[in-house]
């Protein structure tokens, strides 16, 4: 027979505070709980808590972390005959007791593994009663610190105690609301004789034919343990089979599909997905495995040579150049999340030209839905181990869950397609190298067994298919500096953390795994939850939202030199936001420009997990920011940039698609009245997948006028027809010392079907005009943003919107924003 699933009742389920500093309204209270969720949502659901992303509610409910809780369920069940009755737990957050009928079933302590226990022998016919206690969360952290010696960690929890989701307990861009609670699905599973336990679908590819490897692993009941076990395995109609012969619990069948469609990252091919299934049987007892694959290849070209050693994740044979970001939980509550929010967030980084996603290790081996997502769309994964910015204990008491949590979510993972890469943990070896760790270890085990020996291993045996790498930061040699720009992956934080932006011109990196730069949410996102007054960057409640280390200080620092003081809190939001995009467009731009030495940048960060001031391209509310837009543009597959070079300006040409490009290139230099000053004009080939760089003529790129010109390099295509490649332009000067003319625009807008116009019209040179639609709208959406005109130039901005207004207010001053309206200077200090 096949399994059969007992769902527990959606409404039955019930929270209660058990231990901790709870208020006086909520002690001994049965609350109605939601399953999956926790207690936080539960409270929040019930009307006991105010909303925690607003103000300063944070501090107000820490108690919640504080606090045991407990999960209580009853259910009437009646016996089906099957020999086995399990407890099934795809997740428990985190350290938890399980009763079932006043009988102790098991205990969990790790959040990021699932849990089977053999309930048949505490269950009964009829009324049934299921019990689970959390411990508090940040006491359970401490209590094993203390125990068994606190580690090197970031941030004010002891995370790296326990395994649980390290940025639960707060980051710097993350909310501190330390989670209890039953985040995955539960239920009661029954089943005889046999049944499916694991299958790790690895697939190869064999000239033209798809090969799957589907190994099978079989959980057996007492009366099955001597039977053979048949398996056989589907693919688009072709069939392989197996035995597991008695006594055993584990076979591989390997299905060969002819002429297979492969699968490739999104610029490269198409995603074709394969359904597969493998069904097991001894005598009448039966069970099914079902899934989709992708036939491809993945691998990461670290051999050492001239310069360095390069990271090049090459799909099929074929190098990529990534274009990336990095991805956090999406919410502070994950069971808030569903398949549609993945989604939306997927298409965030696809609209944005990006073919690549790194799951960050202070958050959770993604779901299967985030994953589903990436297959369908062509994003390749970067996986994380669950490691960040800490020193992890060795010892037995750790390492036995690590290993645990690592071969679930490596079989679970599999099937994945875009599933790329795992690395072993976040700059955790640059941290023992740099951060002054080894002194205060004093000798004890700090995770580089995990990230050298039990991982690699745990692959080797689970997933050969993937490539593994030891750390972000790495430089894949055993005496260099874990951080060294020449080798492997790099982390650049002192463009940010201490050094202007234009430092990034400092680095020649080979591939660049994290960088970024700050920047508020949406206006909208931002003042639904801080309400200073007046509201200013240093109020209160607004550095509640901001957890960077002085973090607006830093924004105030980065914008010196490059754009005006702010006048008011509108033009420090507008400022802040556009010198993020500013930094970020430098940076990318640069690096790109550097290929085929450098393959890859991953900025930090594509998301946002609640409502703050942080490095994310796209808010919580949804919001796409200013840097979201000029990710779109420097990731494009062509892209045309001006940058300096030991000779002079050059324009470098990237081609990034599978089609050779021959064209004509008008380089300008104009005066911001649009009148033109020195120009020429080059014919230019570029290789698929190939870059081409030409030097700019002295007289073109040489200026005595920095605050009053620019320079301008625009692409046709051989026929003078339009190109892929953008306008590419080079300013001489920052917005802060340009004429830039503060009335350059006129404006009109109209409604439309399904929201509105905006056509803007440029007088002058007139940089970075960009709608913030949410200021009129808080749903609005817009399809374009910081777009530079010539003098003469129009653009027109499409705006989404349901609401019905005036569609002056989309064109309002506070609303339509550029550089230009940042001038004249007149400065204002909020301290």
């Amino acid at each position: 027979m096949s399994a059969n699933t007992f769902e527990f009742p959606a409404d039955g389920w019930t929270v209660m505070a058990v231990h901790g500093p709870v208020p006086p309204e909520i002690v001994g209270r049965s609350i109605h709980a939601t399953v999956p969720g926790c207690a936080h949502t539960d409270l929040l659901d019930a009307g006991l808590i105010d909303a925690p992303f607003d103000a300063d509610n944070e501090a107000a409910q820490q108690w919640i972390g504080n606090t045991s809780w407990r999960y209580e369920v009853d259910f009437d069940w009646r016996d089906d005959g099957s020999s086995r009755h399990d407890l099934v737990a795809q997740g428990l957050d985190t350290v938890s007791t399980i009763e079932l009928n006043g009988v102790l079933v098991g205990h969990t302590q790790n959040q990021h593994r699932g849990y089977r226990f053999d309930v048949r022998a505490a269950l009964a016919e009829g009324t049934n009663h299921l019990v689970i206690t959390f411990e508090a969360p940040v006491d359970a952290a401490e209590a094993r610190s203390e125990e068994h010696g606190e580690l090197p960690h970031t941030n004010h929890h002891p995370y790296n105690a326990l395994r649980k989701m390290a940025a639960n307990f707060g980051w710097d861009w993350g909310i501190d609301v330390a989670t209890s609670g039953i985040w995955k699905p539960i239920f009661l599973e029954s089943w005889s004789g046999v049944r499916v336990a694991s299958v790790r679908p690895l697939v190869d590819v064999d000239f033209s034919t798809g090969v799957l490897n589907a190994h099978v692993e079989v959980q057996r009941d007492d009366a099955s343990a001597g039977r053979v076990v048949e398996v056989t395995a589907t693919v688009d109609g072709v069939l392989a089979s197996a035995r597991i012969e008695a006594g055993q619990t584990v076979a591989t069948a390997v299905v060969r599909v002819p002429d297979a469609r492969l699968w490739w990252p999104r610029g490269h091919g198409e995603q074709p997905l394969y359904e597969a299934s493998v069904r097991i049987a001894t005598g009448s007892a039966e069970d099914e495995w079902s899934g989709r694959i992708g036939f491809r290849t993945i691998e990461v070209d670290t051999r050492p040579d001239e310069a360095g050693t390069p990271f090049v994740v090459r799909v099929n044979g074929e190098a990529v150049q990534v274009r990336g970001a990095n991805w956090i939980p999406e919410h502070a509550f994950l069971t808030r999340l569903d398949r549609a929010r993945y989604a939306r967030r997927i298409a965030d980084a696809t609209e944005a030209n990006m073919n690549l996603l790194r799951v960050w290790g202070g958050g959770i081996y993604e779901s299967d839905d985030f994953y589903n997502e990436c297959d369908e769309q062509g994003i390749l994964v970067w996986q994380d181990f669950l490691f960040a910015c800490a020193a992890y204990a060795e010892e037995e008491w750790l390492a036995e869950e690590v290993e645990a949590e690592a071969r679930d979510n490596i079989a679970r993972l599999s099937p994945h397609p875009s599933l790329a890469i795992w690395n072993g943990n976040n700059e955790n070896i640059w941290g023992y190298v740099e951060w002054g760790w080894r002194s205060r270890l004093e000798g004890r085990t700090w995770g580089n067994g995990y990230y050298r020996q039990l991982l690699p291993d745990l692959l080797a045996e689970l997933d050969p298919t993937r490539p593994y790498s030891p750390a972000s930061p790495y430089s894949f040699g055993e005496y260099l500096h874990p951080n060294d720009q020449h080798n492997g992956t790099m982390h650049i934080w002192d463009v940010w953390n201490e050094r202007d932006y234009s430092a990034y011109r400092d680095y020649t990196p080979r591939f660049v795994s994290e960088f970024g730069f700050q920047a508020p949410p949406a206006w909208s996102t931002l003042a639904a939850v801080v309400h200073d007054e007046p509201l200013e960057p240093y109020g209160s409640q607004m550095l509640v939202h901001q957890k960077a280390h002085d973090g607006n200080l830093k924004l105030e620092r980065g914008m010196r030199g490059h754009l005006p003081e702010p006048r008011s809190i509108d033009d420090w939001h507008w400022a802040t936001q556009l010198n993020q995009a500013h930094a970020l467009r430098f940076g990318i731009e640069h690096f790109r420009s550097l290929a085929p030495h450098n393959m890859g940048t991953i900025v930090w960060q594509l998301n946002d997990n609640w409502p703050v001031i942080s490095w994310a391209a796209v808010d919580f509310a949804e919001h796409r920011k200013p840097l979201w837009y000029a990710l779109r543009d420097v990731y494009s597959p062509r892209l045309a940039t001006i940058q300096p070079r030991p000779d002079g300006l050059s324009l470098v040409l990237l081609n990034d698609t599978a089609d050779a490009f021959g064209g004509q290139v008008r380089v300008r230099r104009l005066r911001f009245d649009g009148s033109v000053v020195a120009e020429q004009s080059l014919h230019l080939e570029v290789a698929a997948r190939g870059e081409s760089t030409v030097a700019i003529a002295s007289d073109v790129a040489a200026t005595d006028d920095a605050a009053g010109e620019v320079l301008v390099a625009e692409v046709t295509g051989a026929d003078g027809a339009e190109s892929d490649f953008a306008r590419a332009t080079f300013d001489f000067a920052e917005v802060v010392n340009q004429g830039l003319d503060a009335e350059a625009l006129t404006a009109t807008a109209s409604a439309v079907d399904g929201g509105y116009l905006v056509e803007v019209t440029a007088s002058s040179y007139a940089r970075d005009i960009f709608l913030q639609a949410d200021r009129a709208d808080s749903r609005a959406r817009v399809d374009k943003g910081l777009v530079t005109l010539l003098p003469g130039e129009s653009t027109r901005l499409r705006v989404t919107s349901e609401e019905a207004l005036n569609p002056e207010a989309f064109i309002h001053p506070l609303v339509l924003r550029s550089a230009n309206d940042l001038l004249p200077v007149m400065a204002r200090s909020w301290r």
